[in-house]
């Protein structure tokens, strides 16, 4: 079992199909899960799954709710990203997670991989997104 960090195959696909809507104000509701490093999650996964999703002191199954920011374009390139996201006071230890599309049917979106297990322990879990730009967004088509 392993993460694997992708843009999943069924969100490009989705993409096309006209499936998910990033807009801040009237678009779909993304989450981000958290998963141990028993997890088997990658390009092939196609929707939100509870199995080795990580557990602790506050942290729920299904994990939170993500703070989209409309797309934009950066150059030649689209992105969409999301604001910051903490799991406050948080005992907590996770190897990645899955961003998803909570609005329809909690179809994938990408897999992050953290290249190793993180902890916090009664303190801010934070997952900090990279640069809004067409070299480091988190969701970028070129």
């Amino acid at each position: 079992m392993a993460i694997s960090q992708a843009m999943c195959t069924s969100f490009k696909v989705e993409l096309m199909k006209g499936t998910h809507n990033f807009t801040a104000s009237s678009g779909n509701s993304f989450k981000l899960a958290l998963y141990t490093s028993s997890a088997s999650l990658g390009a092939t996964t196609t929707a939100y799954t509870s199995s080795n999703e990580a557990s602790g002191t506050n942290y729920t199954a299904t994990g939170a709710a993500l703070t989209n920011i409309t797309p934009v374009s950066s150059g030649t390139t689209a992105i969409a990203d999301f604001a910051d996201l903490t799991f406050s006071n948080a005992t907590i230890t996770a190897r990645g997670c899955l961003i998803y599309n909570d609005t329809n049917s909690d179809k994938s979106v990408a897999v992050l991989d953290f290249g190793g297990d993180k902890t916090s322990t009664a303190g801010d879990f934070t997952i900090q997104f990279p640069a809004a730009d067409a070299s480091n967004a988190i969701i970028r088509i070129a």
